[in-house]
């Protein structure tokens, strides 16, 4: 077995053990067969399950055996929130969704060989429990003084709103997963991150009750948090989602482009594959040529061909460059164009005419004498072609896929005219 532990606490990845020299000897003498849970609380994964999801990777990269929960029963009800109770969600609605991030987090693992993946629902082990032996023969064995201590239920007990006892119960559902695994698949770690850890020992010592000997171990990754101190994973508009549907591969692509440099080494760290060597060799490009963002490509590069495919990184890393002129727009086709698109500063305009009028239409300049000057000092530019007489116009024959003119200001100002004629 690989000395993932080392591994893990190179990558940031490791937060807190029960017992880190039981674990380490245990993962050295493995494999050991693990699991991590998913609740299905919305219709994709976004980008912070991903720490959880290729940490799972690598423990099986490693030689261990993952079980992927999708939580078919937890999903229905949800780990407390800090703040308030969540919406919940009708069983058909929360059924379709463990679907959906079944199929999410399946290319991310390996089915076949000795520690192949398993996926499992803890639905299958709750839909046919009754409350009384639920409450006989799990909820028997908590006690309530220690769920309290929980952060995420002693903040909300501190709150106006309290907490419903259907989210308070949440642990004990989690602490019966572990149990359950332990007894069908012989599961004796579980993973997840750091703010899950009342939930984790949770079930250790249900275990530890109800199979006396049983040697268990959980593990801690720690949360990610942004250097500016806000939440990983979060932009203006909201979460960046697995899903390409929700999120489109040119923004997936682009959120890791954009990462703070001030970041970029701990994220390099924590999900990329990359070896030591390469990952520092990174490092030291960032800290001598910031402005090359030679880690933030890769880093991009590698996360959107993982989630999305070769073929489409490789259409958004030339949607980017066709944008700043290092590349044919009209080669594009229509939908990666449109995703890169949606994320410029646009104008929908119902008629073509003046270039002037559409650059101070979509706010690349501030006034149409301001577009004359650009025009007259060599830095207009309609889809990558520059802009050479002042009172130029748009024709129809100029739109890409009859809809859509890039208008460049210089080198690195762009936006977008959707021409969408009336009737």
């Amino acid at each position: 077995m690989t000395d993932i532990v080392d591994e893990l606490k190179w990558r940031g990845l490791f937060a807190q053990s029960t017992d880190e020299e039981a674990l380490r000897k245990a993962l050295a003498d493995g494999p050991v067969t693990f699991y991590c849970g998913f609740d299905p609380t919305a219709a994709s994964l976004h980008v912070g399950h991903l720490v959880q999801v290729l940490t799972v990777r690598r423990l099986q990269q490693a030689g261990h055996r993952p079980l992927a929960l999708v939580g078919g029963a937890t999903g229905q009800i949800g780990d407390p929130r800090p703040t308030a109770e969540r919406t919940l969600n009708d069983p058909e609605t929360v059924a379709a969704w463990v679907s959906r991030l079944r199929s999410q987090i399946e290319p991310f693992l390996s089915f076949e060989g000795e520690n192949a993946a398993v996926m499992v629902n803890n639905l299958d082990w709750t839909a046919g429990l009754s409350a009384i032996e639920f409450l006989r023969d799990i909820g028997k064995h908590f006690r309530v003084n220690k769920m309290l201590t929980k952060d995420s239920v002693a903040r909300r007990l501190e709150s106006e709103q309290g907490i419903s006892y259907t989210e308070f119960s949440y642990q004990l559902l989690q602490g019966m997963d572990f149990l359950e695994l332990y007894r069908r698949h012989g599961c004796t770690l579980q993973q997840g991150g750091s703010d899950q850890w009342g939930n984790l020992v949770a079930g250790l010592d249900l275990i530890h009750r109800l199979e006396p000997g049983a040697e268990v171990h959980a593990l801690a990754t720690p949360l990610m948090v942004k250097a500016d101190g806000t939440k990983f994973g979060k932009t203006e508009g909201g979460a960046v989602w697995l899903d390409p549907e929700m999120t489109t591969p040119y923004a997936f692509y682009q959120f890791w482009l954009n990462v703070d440099d001030r970041d970029i080494s701990t994220y390099m760290r924590i999900l990329s594959f990359k070896s030591r060597e390469e990952l520092e060799e990174l490092e030291a490009l960032t800290a001598e040529r910031p402005q090359a963002r030679a880690a933030q490509r890769a880093l991009a590069e590698e996360l959107t061909t993982l989630v999305h495919g070769a073929e489409q990184c490789q259409a958004v890393i030339d949607a980017s460059k066709a944008l700043f002129g290092q590349g044919e727009l009209s080669a594009l086709d229509e939908p990666t164009l449109a995703a890169a698109l949606s994320e410029l500063p646009h104008a929908r305009v119902t008629e073509l005419g003046a270039v002037v009028d559409l650059f101070a239409e979509v706010g690349l300049v501030a006034s149409k004498s301001a577009a004359r000057r650009t025009v007259k000092e060599g830095g207009a530019y309609v889809n990558n072609v520059k802009v050479t007489a002042e009172d130029a116009e748009v024709s129809a024959d100029e739109l890409l896929h009859g809809r859509w003119l890039v208008l460049r200001r210089g080198k690195k100002n762009l936006a977008a005219i959707e021409y969408a004629p009336q009737g």
